[in-house]
């Protein structure tokens, strides 16, 4: 009968219940379930210190559990699943292609649109007027994958 006292202490099922929790974590990713194991053993090592009630031990277990997941998720996230430098600027994109020439694939017409072949690739294009096939043309902006473009 000593050995299960001993087993219902409160340090010892708050370190079980912890340790469900980060094991958890490898079932159902996201770096959330994690925090809540963290704060079970802060209270658990908590309880070994001094004797505390139930009412206690929850509050502890919520601060400590709320606390380290606003603090330190996107922190350990980064470590885990890696920071992002920089993401891409698509001003940047569009600088690549303005200016630039084109034939003139497919003609075409304000519109329907066409197709021109730039750097040995074919581009949906569209353009204020009608521009026959065969016409070297400038590029003058991009809208997602199709080109404006105007004659030369």
């Amino acid at each position: 009968m000593d050995a299960i006292k001993d087993f219902l202490k409160p340090e010892i099922i708050w370190f079980l219940v912890g340790l469900a929790l980060l094991i958890m974590e490898f079932a159902m990713p996201g770096l959330i379930i994690a925090f809540f194991g963290v704060g079970a053993c802060i209270v658990a090592i908590v309880c070994m210190i001094t004797d505390i009630g139930i009412n206690t031990q929850l509050i502890i277990f919520m601060a400590s559990s709320v606390l380290s997941l606003l603090c330190l998720r996107k922190w350990l996230k980064g470590i885990f699943i890696g920071h992002v430098k920089s993401k891409q600027d698509m001003t940047e994109d569009l600088k690549e292609f303005v200016g630039e020439r084109a034939v003139v694939n497919e003609k075409i017409t304000p519109k329907a649109g066409g197709k021109v072949e730039f750097h040995g690739t074919n581009w949906a294009a569209e353009a204020d007027e009608e521009i026959a096939e065969g016409t070297m043309v400038e590029i003058i902006g991009k809208e997602n994958i199709t080109l404006k473009v105007k004659v030369l």
